[in-house]
C-alpha cells in the first residue's frame, strides 16, 4: 500500500523536531543535521520537492547563551530564538552545500496565514523557491511572536504548511519510532502501530499529552497535525528522525514509523484554511432547528436561528457556531459583525435592512464559508 501511495508524491513537507536536531546537552547536533540534509539531497535527485519545517532555534539559542533551565517567559524564548535561528540556518546551509543545494529561511506567525492574501503570498513564495531549486526551511517566527498568535508547536505549523504549499505528504520526524499502543517510555510492552486509517477520538485519547522536555509537541500534537493534514486529503508519516536513512526509507515506501491515512472526504483548501488556520474571534449559539438545518441539510445560518452572540468580531471574522448544549459543531466567516448579529438575533432575513438601515445579505454565515466540525 505504501509504495503505491507514495508513487504519486511530488512535494513533501518534512517536520523535524527539537529532540532530533539536538544532542543530550541541548546543542545542535551537526552530524544529525548533515545526515538529514544528505537524505534530502537523495530525494531531490529522485525528483521530489522538499520543504522543511524545523524546530531547534530556541534550543540552539539556549545552548549558545549557556542556559540550562527550560525557558518559561516569552521574552526569554524570543531572545533565545533570535540567537539560535542564525545558528540553525547556518547549520542547514553548511550541510546542504556539499550536495549543491541552497536553503531559504521562511519565518511565519499565525497572523501571516490568517490573512487570506498573506496566505496566498506565502504559497507563491514557496512555489518560487522550489522552482529555483531551493530548500525552504520554515519555522515559527519566535523572535516576534506573542502568546495570542502562536501556532503552538511546529507539528501544527507543519500541517498548515502542508495546506499552504499544496504538498502531497507530511513526514514528521520525532524521537520515537512512531505511534505506539502506549507510551514506550513508560510501557516497555508497547507495540508500534504501523497504520492508522484515520484519526478517531480513540486515537486522539491514546496519543496522550506532550512527552518532550525540549520541544513543545508530544504525540498528541503529531496526531492533531495528521488529522489536519488528513482533512486536506494528505497522508502523514510519523517516524524516528534519529534513525539513519529514515527519510529515504519513508519516502520510498518502506514499512517504517506510522502511516496516518486521510479519513473521509477532504476539505477544499479554502475551507481547510477556515477550519484549521483561522482563529475564531467569537461564538454564536443557534437554536436546535438551525443546528439541524446546518448539519443535515447543508443550509446557511439565518438570523432567525441566532440565539446568543459572544465576543467582539468584525464582518468577515471566523466564528464558532454552537448548539444549545454549548458544543461547537461548525465554524465559518460571519457576514455581519458581532454588534450587528446581536441586533439581528431571532429576526427574519426580510427585516435586516429595517433593523440595521443597510443590508449585506440574507444570512449571518453562508454555507460556502462554513465548515462542519
Amino acid at each position: 500500500m505504501r509504495k503505491e501511495l507514495l508513487k504519486t508524491v511530488k512535494r513533501v513537507v518534512i517536520k523535524i523536531g527539537s529532540r532530533v536536531l539536538t544532542d543530550s546537552s541541548g546543542a545542535l547536533d551537526l552530524a544529525v543535521i548533515g545526515r538529514i540534509c544528505d537524505e534530502i539531497a537523495v530525494m531531490r535527485r529522485h525528483g521530489l520537492q522538499v520543504i522543511v519545517v524545523s524546530s531547534g532555534a530556541i534550543a540552539a539559542g539556549r545552548s549558545e547563551l549557556g542556559l540550562t533551565d527550560k525557558l518559561r517567559t516569552i521574552p526569554h524564548k524570543q531572545a533565545a530564538a533570535a540567537v539560535g535561528q542564525t545558528r540553525l540556518m547556518l547549520a542547514y546551509e553548511n550541510a546542504l552545500a556539499p550536495n549543491n543545494l541552497k536553503a531559504a529561511q521562511v519565518l511565519l506567525t499565525s497572523e501571516d496565514l490568517g490573512s487570506r492574501q498573506r496566505f496566498l503570498n506565502a504559497r507563491a513564495t514557496l512555489d518560487a523557491l522550489l522552482g529555483f531549486g531551493i530548500v525552504p526551511i520554515i519555522n515559527e517566527n519566535d523572535t516576534v511572536v506573542v502568546e495570542e498568535i502562536k501556532f503552538g508547536d511546529n507539528d501544527n505549523l507543519s500541517a498548515l504548511v502542508t495546506n499552504v504549499a499544496e504538498a502531497d505528504l507530511l513526514l514528521i520526524l520525532t524521537d520515537i519510532e512512531g505511534f505506539y499502543s502506549a507510551d514506550p517510555r513508560t510501557h516497555p510492552d508497547a507495540v508500534l502501530i504501523p497504520l492508522i486509517k484515520g484519526v478517531t477520538r480513540d486515537v486522539e485519547r491514546a496519543a496522550g499529552g506532550t512527552g518532550s522536555t525540549v520541544g513543545t509537541g508530544g504525540m498528541a500534537t503529531k496526531v492533531a497535525a495528521a488529522k489536519k493534514a488528513g482533512k486536506n486529503g494528505v497522508a502523514t508519516i510519523v517516524a524516528s528522525g534519529k534513525t539513519e536513512g529514515i527519510i529515504v526509507a519513508s519516502l520510498m515506501g518502506e514499512e517504517v514509523g506510522t502511516l496516518f491515512l486521510p479519513s473521509g472526504i477532504g476539505l477544499n483548501r479554502r475551507k481547510h484554511w477556515i477550519a484549521y488556520t483561522l482563529k475564531p474571534s467569537g461564538r454564536i449559539t443557534v437554536d436546535d432547528g438551525a443546528r439541524d438545518a446546518l448539519l443535515k441539510k447543508g443550509k446557511s445560518l439565518l438570523p432567525s436561528g441566532v440565539v446568543h452572540v459572544e465576543g467582539r468580531f468584525e464582518r468577515g471574522a471566523c466564528i464558532r457556531l454552537c448548539g444549545s448544549d454549548g458544543v461547537e459543531f461548525a465554524r465559518g466567516l460571519s457576514d455581519y459583525s458581532s454588534g450587528e448579529a446581536e441586533r439581528l438575533a431571532g429576526s427574519k432575513s426580510l427585516e435586516i435592512e429595517g433593523i440595521l438601515g443597510y443590508y449585506y445579505g440574507d444570512v449571518i454565515v453562508h454555507r460556502d464559508n462554513m465548515v462542519l466540525i
